[in-house]
């Protein structure tokens, strides 16, 4: 697992975004499949909840991912 540095340059959002980019790219997230919910990513690499949400809305913004009301966040299908 990837780790953030909280006193990097880089706004931890932008380097879990970063992560998440990365695993999507190389199938560990796979397309119409969810990615972790905010609460496993800020167990998982220890971060706020709005930075798990931030970092996610990136994705978002990239259109690499998609949210779906009531079921989550899931890797949109490569085209």
């Amino acid at each position: 697992m990837e780790e953030i540095d909280p006193l990097g340059p880089t706004p931890v959002y932008r380097q879990l975004a970063r992560i998440l980019r990365e695993r999507i790219a190389s199938g560990d997230l796979a397309p119409n499949r969810p990615i972790p919910s905010e609460a496993q990513l800020r167990q998982q690499y220890g971060i706020a909840r709005g930075t798990a949400r931030r970092a996610v809305q990136v994705l978002r913004d990239e259109r690499l991912v998609v949210t779906v009301t009531g079921r989550g966040t899931y890797v949109r299908p490569r085209p």
